[in-house]
């Protein structure tokens, strides 16, 4: 399967509707449509921080998408990315695109200087972890939620 990594474009609506809304299903979660429709007008005017990018694959079909968000730390003098969603439609796993899309999202993280780049994945994500444990390092850190 042959992948090509791009940003988000307005065109490319149904197609990341279709896949933001299987992966918020996957973690078995909502988000009120408002919302998906916020997220995304702020991916496609690259506002607030957000960006998105797009797998497509050689028939043109996205295949995975990845939403960043950066943001500035008390910890650095620069920003750092959050790589808040990341997502392979489940006909392309195993074919590259999950590290294709980190890899766009590192180039875009170091083209802005950014210190770190981080994410968090449920525990039982064993699939994506595989992939995870070979391109990062994880950390101690537990997250805490209100």
């Amino acid at each position: 399967m042959t992948i090509s990594i791009r940003l988000l474009a307005a065109g490319d609506k149904d197609a990341w509707l279709n896949l933001f809304r299987q992966y918020i299903a996957f973690y078995e979660e909502a988000v009120a449509e408002d919302v998906v429709e916020l997220t995304w007008q702020r991916l496609v005017h690259q506002a607030d921080g957000m960006m998105g990018f797009s797998a497509v694959n050689e028939a043109g079909i996205l295949s995975g998408i990845a939403v960043i968000i950066f943001h500035r730390s008390t910890w650095a003098a620069t920003q750092y990315c959050y790589l808040e969603d990341l997502f392979v439609a489940p006909a392309a796993r195993g074919a590259g695109v999950g590290r294709a899309l980190i890899d766009a999202v590192y180039a875009e993280a170091d083209r802005r200087g950014a210190d770190r780049t981080y994410w968090v994945t449920a525990g039982s994500n064993a699939r994506a972890r595989r992939l995870y444990d070979s391109v990062a390092i994880l950390t101690p850190f537990v997250q805490y939620r209100r």
